[in-house]
């Protein structure tokens, strides 16, 4: 089914939440759950996410639903080359699949999403070709883009080139992890083509696609279908579907990256993945 209507209400989903009891907490009707799951691309509403933000539908429209389902858009090999103009052959061909199955699990099934989605990750992640993070700072970058971390030129001198090091302590007693000994902060570094990062975020994302990317944080970065899905996770756990429906790069960006680093560029990239997919 496809519905368009007025979105009225955002609600973070809670440990034990399923899309039933949200039904019966909002429309005390456990069968409206299945207008839930299509006003937020859910394919699957056994696979929802704590802290996932999803909209709640207006019941009164609910008129406005078809009942013939749209199909998901399904991206060719030659429109992801077309997209992806630094990319190599085998990476066009390792991630085509992977895109079209995870896009449409999650959810991120119209021409709008998908351009929004495409023009995001190929920024993260340089055209699919960076899926780990680069902490190999000089200490001329740490001072900048870590400042409150090293707040000494001789702290930064001794970290410097040390990529294990620098994770460890930008990363320590937060978003989950130990601290510095533990080498948590290496261990989730960010991967996949959103930069998964942190202990909570493995964790939270193990649970959704079912495959233990905590012992082996590794799976994120060196497997196609991890390094999409995480990304179509973090999309779907965050709604930006919301946003891309209504065509707002920055608000997505925002949402992305956490300010506006790279806006012009993304821009570039959203115009391109528009006119292939158009």
């Amino acid at each position: 089914m496809v519905i368009t209507r007025r979105r009225i209400m955002e609600y973070k989903i809670k440990p034990g939440d399923t899309l039933t009891s949200i039904a019966i907490k909002f429309f005390h009707d456990p069968k409206k759950s299945n207008l839930i799951a299509e006003e937020n691309g859910i394919i699957d509403p056994n696979k929802i996410n704590i802290d996932q933000v999803i909209t709640i539908p207006n019941e009164d429209d609910k008129a406005q639903i078809t009942s013939e389902p749209k199909a998901a858009v399904k991206l060719t090999k030659s429109q992801l080359k077309r997209f992806l103009t630094h990319a190599s052959e085998d990476t066009v061909n390792r991630f085509c699949e992977p895109l079209n199955d995870m896009m449409e699990r999650f959810g991120i099934t119209t021409k709008l999403r998908v351009a929004h989605f495409l023009a995001q990750v190929a920024h993260e992640s340089a055209e699919f070709s960076a899926v780990s993070e680069n902490l190999n700072y000089s200490a001329n970058a740490l001072r900048t883009v870590f400042g409150n971390y090293f707040l000494t030129e001789q702290q930064a001198q001794d970290c410097a080139r040390k990529p294990e090091v620098i994770a460890n302590i930008v990363y320590s007693n937060r978003m989950g992890n130990g601290d510095q000994e533990s080498g948590d902060g290496w261990r989730y570094r960010g991967r996949g083509l959103i930069q998964l990062t942190g202990n909570n975020n493995y964790q939270s994302f193990k649970k959704c696609v079912d495959v233990d990317v905590v012992t082996d944080p590794d799976l994120v970065a060196k497997d196609p279908s991890l390094a999409v899905a995480s990304a179509c996770w973090f999309w779907q756990t965050n709604n930006i579907n919301r946003y891309a429906d209504r065509d707002d790069l920055n608000k997505v960006t925002r949402l992305i990256n956490g300010g506006t680093n790279g806006l012009h560029q993304r821009g570039v990239l959203l115009e391109r993945a528009k006119a292939i997919l158009d």
